[in-house]
């Protein structure tokens, strides 16, 4: 498949983290680059809002491909570079004293790890001091918060002249710039396209505790319901998620809730004066093989499945498109070219 040279311009369809992050990237690049997103408020209906936005590759590889790991830390480094609220303190694991077996397997499915006593994980939070006696620390790993990552990115990307076109239908929009190569990041809203492609619901309560401010996100390994916690900033946390088979996108359930809360309270009784600011679920497009596509079709590209790394992944793949359109390749284990 041939596409356009840069003096050709680009559509790209989403505003999700997947989206903002094709749209930066080839704006910066030298494109002329239009973003549309169906929703009048940007990020209303965007899965991305709901996200935990950790950046943890090696954490994420206990039971995910090498792909998401590799990827991973390609987008660590970029997310570094672009934007300024990238924390980078790390993963903190952690598991009750009878659940060490759960802490030592963890350890063996992943890498990168350091195994942390009492005082160390005293040190790192000082709000879990004297709570777990092991763990893990995962000290490359970084987070974002969610919400004003993807704003800075809209902006960066209205900085390098890019074009933002809101609360409107994606194809009655370009019509009349019918020659455009599209960069389609709409998700499961490309379903009727991609129909591999399948919805995983995640749900995730937001908190403020004026008792508890955790320094990076913390994964409690319990045998009934692991959760992690992440902190953005101001005793603000986000805990999550579930991961069910489901395409609604409805409200919490209450099963889902008193599961998160009762872990969380687990993790920490404090967490029980925390105020509730916010509960919601949202919609992950995945394959499969929970590895996310680049799919070339016609004048179309495809950037989707991110399942629940599309933080952790979506700049690493906005890099590749951008070499792709410049003549280069796609890692062999993401792109999937289609006459």
């Amino acid at each position: 498949m041939e596409f356009p040279m840069k003096k050709r311009s680009i559509t790209v369809v989403g505003a999700g983290i997947v989206g903002l992050w094709q749209a930066l990237t080839l704006a910066r690049a030298g494109y002329s680059v239009r973003l549309i997103e169906k929703s009048p408020e940007m990020f209303a209906d965007a899965a991305s809002s709901y996200a935990g936005a950790m950046l943890g590759p090696y954490c994420e590889r206990e039971v995910y491909a090498p792909v998401v790991r590799d990827l991973g830390l390609k987008s660590i480094a970029l997310w570094r570079d672009v934007f300024p609220g990238t924390a980078v303190a790390g993963t903190l694991v952690v598991a009750g004293a009878r659940d060490r077996g759960d802490v030592e397997h963890f350890a063996a499915q992943t890498e990168g790890n350091q195994r942390v006593g009492a005082d160390v994980i005293g040190r790192l939070e000082p709000s879990l001091n004297g709570r777990f006696e092991f763990g893990l620390f995962y000290a490359a790993e970084a987070h974002v918060a969610p919400r004003v990552a993807m704003r800075f990115l809209l902006e960066a990307f209205r900085a390098a002249g890019g074009e933002v076109v809101s609360g409107t239908n994606w194809a009655a929009a370009g019509a009349s710039r019918a020659d455009d190569l599209v960069i389609d990041c709409r998700g499961l809203g490309a379903k009727g396209e991609l129909p591999d492609l399948r919805g995983v619901r995640g749900e995730r309560l937001i908190v403020r505790s004026r008792e508890i401010d955790l320094r990076r996100p913390v994964r409690f390994l319990h045998p009934r319901h692991p959760i992690y916690v992440v902190p953005w900033g101001d005793g603000v946390h986000m805990i999550g998620a579930t991961v069910i088979e489901s395409e609604e996108a409805g409200p919490v359930t209450v099963r889902s809730a008193l599961e998160l809360l009762s872990m969380t309270y687990a993790l920490h009784p404090a967490f029980g004066e925390a105020e509730i600011l916010e509960m919601g679920a949202g919609v992950r497009p995945s394959f499969s093989d929970n590895v996310p596509k680049i799919i070339a079709r016609g004048k179309t590209i495809y950037v989707n499945g991110l399942y629940r790394h599309g933080f952790l992944m979506a700049p690493a793949l906005a890099e590749m498109v951008a070499a792709y359109l410049d003549g280069g390749t796609i890692d062999n284990r993401v792109v999937a070219s289609e006459s």
